[in-house]
Order: structure tokens, then C-alpha cells, then sequence
């Protein structure tokens, strides 16, 4: 089936209706979007239980003083101990990297994680474990059923406050949480 169009570098808002409770309320930036599926990572799921300083003793990587304090995130449910880096495109990409629209790049090698520990790496950057995943058409069955609203990136809901992400997202549409079907009428 032919994907309805490329939403690369496009966020998913969810829709309350959202019957997975792996995405409520989530804002998922669309990485990859073609014939063949669709790959995101959710911006705005904080990760329990694990920080940088966790995950960088797991992988045996000394943090030096002033190394960027890293947000990390629950990119979704596929491949769940995978890491990924999202962070501003600087130059050229790199292998392990790909280019995500509006100046951004994940990258995936452990490289990145060394450069950010050592205080080299992008001066913005957030780390997700795992990421979010669709079969061909299977996205854009999802977006013609209202599962989820598209909207255009802003790099804040990757790098500010997770809790406001989903509002903010919401928001940037012109979309009132309340009028929307599954959140209206609760007290």
C-alpha cells in the first residue's frame, strides 16, 4: 500500500482515544516514513529508574567534569535496550547517524555517548532506549482511523520539559486538549 505521504521529521501527537497505553499522551518524532513502514522515537516518556550516569556506568564510560546532563526517554517498544541519540545536525553526517528533518540527527554509535561524556558532543542532545515502529501502511491506517494528529517539529519537545510536550504539541495546532474527544467532561 503507498503511505498517503512522507511524514519524516513530523511529530505524532496521540489522540486520547489512543488504545495503546505504551503511547498515551505521547509526542513521537517520525524518523523514517516510506513504502516499507515507519520508524519514530517518543520525545516525551521520561525513562524509571534510569539516567545518563546509569547508563554510562553499564556501558563502562567514565562521565568527565561539565559532560552534558542527558535527558533519557523510552523511545518506544521496539528493540527496548537499543540506545539512540537525537541531537542537532552539525556538518556532515556521520555512519551511525541519519538526518531526521529541521537540522536534527539520531545517531547511534557508542562514539556519540563517549563525546557527550567527555564533554565533546552537541550541546543539545537526548537519549532514547528503544524506539517506535510500523509495518508498511500500517502508520498510516493509524492516522486515517484519528489515532494520532501530525504536526510540524519543534526541537523543544525533544530538549525542554517532557510533561509539556504533549500540550504544547496539541497546542501548536490550535487544538484544545478538553474538546477532544476521551478528555472532555473528566473532573
Amino acid at each position: 500500500m503507498q503511505h498517503d505521504s512522507d511524514l519524516t521529521g513530523k511529530i505524532l501527537i496521540a489522540m486520547p482515544e489512543m488504545g495503546d497505553p505504551r503511547f498515551q499522551r505521547s509526542v513521537v518524532l517520525v524518523c523514517a516514513h516510506s513504502d516499507e513502514g515507519a520508524m519514530g522515537i517518543v520525545l516525551n516518556q521520561p525513562m524509571q529508574g534510569m539516567g545518563i550516569p546509569e547508563l554510562l556506568d553499564m556501558l563502562g564510560i567514565e562521565p568527565a567534569d561539565g559532560a552534558l546532563e542527558l535527558p533519557v526517554r523510552v523511545g518506544g517498544p521496539v528493540e527496548p535496550v537499543r540506545g539512540f541519540v537525537l541531537h542537532p545536525q552539525q556538518g556532515a553526517l556521520e555512519d551511525g547517524s541519519m538526518d531526521v528533518g529541521n537540522g536534527l540527527a539520531l545517531t547511534t554509535t557508542r562514539d556519540i555517548l563517549v563525546e557527550l561524556a567527555e564533554g565533546r558532543g552537541p550541546s543539545q542532545a537526548m537519549l532514547a532506549l528503544g524506539y517506535s515502529g510500523w509495518g508498511p501502511g500500517q502508520l498510516d491506517d493509524e492516522l486515517r482511523a484519528n489515532g494520532w494528529l501530525t504536526a510540524n517539529m519543534d526541537p523543544d519537545y525533544a530538549f525542554g520539559d517532557p510533561a509539556e510536550a504533549w500540550m504544547r504539541a496539541l497546542q501548536s495546532l490550535g487544538v484544545d486538549p478538553l474538546s477532544l474527544s476521551g478528555a472532555a467532561g473528566r473532573a
